[in-house]
């Protein structure tokens, strides 16, 4: 009987016979994972600890999340793994808050939106908001009911600001300028939803937030602490002194970060504010040339007193010359015979 049963398999099955024992005699001798493989049936240790709900069914989520679940859209009746990978492929949104029914990934039992799979007892995530529906890793996320959605905790480290209406840092409790409804808008940079981002957003000095960015481009602050990169452009200016022509110039300016107006040296690399150091400022009208120093003046006057002279005397020269012609050519005349009187 086994050599027809090998008689009857082709070289290509029987190789993948061999590989399917060798890979179940590994998972028998290695500890067990907590993210184990998908396999289509359950072995004594794997049940046990699913039914204690130990550890989670694979696969493990998506680039977003890590679940061990597919969520069923409301609104189209697909499944996906979270709401991100739905908007992703098609032409409409998921609402998260909708969300009633899961598909098990290890089992794939549909079922009311939970925490454990009530088939086969797998944990969907370590963590699971009944409102937002969220299934994730343990991040120390919570629920922050006047946002509306999770946030990434701890949350003793954050309070909601009532005015900005957002979740903050305790370091910036009474140390922030509330900007009202900060949030419920898109980032000026990347022109995503910042309330619902995942990405973290900055809170600038001037109370705006966006993703990343050296100043904000709304009030065009300085976006963070920028002290050290104000040293690097002295550094580089006095390394790169300006043509002769241009080594007394100076222009006005109006700092971004302070609101100072000042007149400072030009250079191209850029204008220092005389207020705050920074060099986040901005061209207020051209260059003024600045005046020579007075040795200079005083020279640059002899000069011209000098170049008055001489054409004051060439002009002189010029009149005597004109004169004597005019003196010459009246003597020729008196010389000249007279005609006869007729009577």
């Amino acid at each position: 009987m086994l050599r027809l049963w090998f008689q009857g398999r082709t070289t290509e099955q029987l190789c993948l016979v061999r590989r399917k024992g060798n890979e179940e005699e590994k998972e028998e001798s290695a500890p067990m994972s907590p993210m184990p493989r998908c396999c289509t049936g359950f072995d004594t240790r794997r049940r046990e600890a699913l039914s204690h709900g130990r550890i989670m069914a694979s696969p493990a989520g998506c680039e977003h999340y890590e679940r061990s679940c597919l969520l069923k859209a409301p609104c189209c009746g697909k499944l996906y793994v979270c709401r991100l990978c739905h908007d992703a492929k098609e032409n409409h949104e998921m609402d998260r808050f909708k969300v009633t029914e899961v598909q098990c990934s290890e089992c794939q039992t549909v079922q009311q939106a939970q925490q454990t799979c009530q088939q086969c007892h797998a944990q969907f995530g370590e963590y699971y908001c009944d409102i937002c529906h969220l299934f994730d890793k343990d991040k120390k996320q919570y629920h922050c009911q006047p946002c509306g959605i999770c946030r990434i905790g701890p949350r003793e480290e954050y309070f909601h600001c009532v005015k900005c209406n957002l979740c903050l840092t305790e370091a910036l409790r009474g140390n922030h300028k509330c900007v009202e409804n900060v949030s419920r808008q898109n980032c000026p940079v990347c022109m995503e939803d910042i309330h619902t981002s995942r990405i973290g957003a900055h809170v600038l000095p001037c109370g705006h937030l966006l993703h990343k960015a050296y100043r904000c481009p709304l009030c065009m602050h300085s976006a963070c602490e920028m002290e050290e990169y104000w040293d690097q452009i002295d550094i580089e200016i006095s390394m790169s002194p300006m043509p002769h022509e241009y080594s007394g110039a100076t222009v006005k300016i109006i700092c971004n970060d302070c609101q100072t107006h000042c007149t400072v040296p030009f250079h191209v690399l850029g204008m220092k504010c005389s207020g705050c150091g920074s060099y986040n400022t901005a061209q207020d009208g051209g260059l003024i040339q600045q005046q020579p120093p007075p040795q200079q003046q005083d020279a640059e006057n002899e000069t011209e007193a000098e170049q008055q002279d001489a054409e004051n005397e060439a002009e002189t020269e010029s009149e005597q010359q004109d004169a004597e012609n005019e003196a010459e050519t009246e003597s020729e005349r008196t010389d000249e015979p007279r005609s006869p009187a007729a009577d």
